[in-house]
């Protein structure tokens, strides 16, 4: 009787699992951009969250070196990790960190209209901590560094999206 009860069920679910690709989920993917082509200035050299950019942005438009071949310009005011100490023991040990992640940007045309005037994106995340285990708390550290790195560029590309071109 149990038996025949769960075999009656199935063809219920298997119908049911057939009417998930009909119910509009569809994967994330990058924002369609008003430019065809993109100069970014103003970043460090070696900047994680330039390079990160780049290599998003090159999904959907060129990113170019020159400016003047460029459509917009993304320009870096402030490209910062700050980290300070939330907690700590009566003995002055850390016990809790605040890792934060902030960027200041503008884009403009190459002769300086301005598309977004000056924007702040800021993140932060709380972290704990104990000297006992400080190499693991570098590498999770760098991993929500890199979390919140990510986190940014997402809301930078939607940023970038919402432009109107005139």
């Amino acid at each position: 009787m149990r038996r025949r009860a769960l075999l009656a069920l199935v063809p219920a679910a298997a119908g049911g699992l057939g009417a998930v690709g009909g119910c509009g989920f569809e994967l994330r993917r990058p924002p369609e951009l008003p430019f065809s082509r993109l100069a970014l200035a103003g970043f460090a050299p070696r900047s994680p969250l330039a390079d990160e950019i780049k290599r998003t942005l090159a999904l959907t438009l060129e990113v170019v070196e020159q400016m003047n071949r460029a459509e917009a310009v993304l320009q870096s005011l402030v490209d910062r990790r700050e980290k300070s100490v939330t907690a700590s023991t009566a003995a002055g040990q850390v016990r809790a960190m605040q890792l934060r992640l902030r960027f200041e940007f503008r884009l403009v045309t190459p002769g300086g209209r301005e598309y977004i005037p000056d924007t702040v994106l800021q993140l932060a995340r709380d972290m704990s901590y104990s000297e006992t285990f400080a190499l693991a708390k570098e590498q999770e550290e760098q991993q929500l560094y890199a979390a919140m790195q990510t986190d940014i560029v997402q809301l930078l590309m939607r940023r970038l999206a919402e432009v109107k071109k005139a």
